[in-house]
């Protein structure tokens, strides 16, 4: 892994928890520096970029103080999901982590080639989320 894809990973979780990049945005980023994915881990407060090569880089969520809650409530998972993707008045990324967290989820797998977000549960339950039309193939 290089310096530049290193720098893109960093810059990539800043920005989602700083409002400066939506979604569509960080994806095209990552993929342009060459990621196949993420992983987001509520659990281990940690996120994982993966390059095809194996190679990965695991930063540190910011803190907050939400558990995961022990049931998956995939109704709520979804919901958060809508908010996200309708630019509703006042998302914003660290309180749909709050959210999505407080309705059991305890992360998610995002697979660029797959095109598609994999939101789980403590006990395995899963929701899976096809990317919007608006984010173009890798």
């Amino acid at each position: 892994m290089n310096e530049h894809q290193i720098s893109t990973a960093k810059v990539a979780l800043a920005s989602a928890y700083d409002a400066t990049m939506d979604f569509p945005m960080i994806v095209g980023t990552l993929i342009a520096a060459g990621f196949e994915g993420y992983t987001v881990d509520y659990r281990r407060k940690t996120c994982v970029y993966y390059l095809p090569n194996g190679q990965n880089i695991e930063l540190p969520l910011p803190l907050d103080d939400v558990n995961v809650e022990s049931q998956f409530v995939g109704e709520a998972v979804k919901a958060e999901i809508r908010e996200a993707q309708n630019g509703t008045p006042g998302y914003t990324y660290k309180e749909f982590c709050r959210k999505v967290k407080a309705a059991g989820c305890a992360g998610y797998l995002v697979s660029f080639s797959g095109r598609r977000v994999l939101y789980f549960g403590r006990t395995a339950e899963t929701h899976v989320e096809h990317f919007p039309k608006s984010i173009k193939h890798p």
